[in-house]
């Protein structure tokens, strides 16, 4: 029987990792899918601060304040969108 070095055991450990980060990241993506904008919004948004009214603001402009708020709470591109279209209704 051949006996396996540490080098091969740290590139098996690192595989393992690697595929439970992908297989976590898609339950993620599921469950935000799963979630409505104004989920996303109450979830997101209002932990940090009061939000104006949606009427506050057009289209674009909650585009562009999504963008912005996209870097600072850590959203994804489709909660940013979902958010977005929520708050542009």
């Amino acid at each position: 029987m051949k006996k396996i070095n540490n080098k091969t055991w740290i590139m098996i450990a690192a595989s393992a990792i690697l595929v439970a980060i992908a297989i976590n990241g898609c339950v993620e993506s599921k469950l935000v899918a799963a979630k409505s904008g104004a989920q996303l919004w109450a979830e997101n948004c209002q932990r940090c601060h009061n939000t104006p009214s949606p009427n506050s603001f057009s289209h674009e402009q909650w585009a562009t304040i999504g963008l912005h708020m996209q870097t600072r709470a850590q959203l994804t591109d489709k909660e940013r969108e979902k958010i977005v279209a929520f708050l542009s209704q």
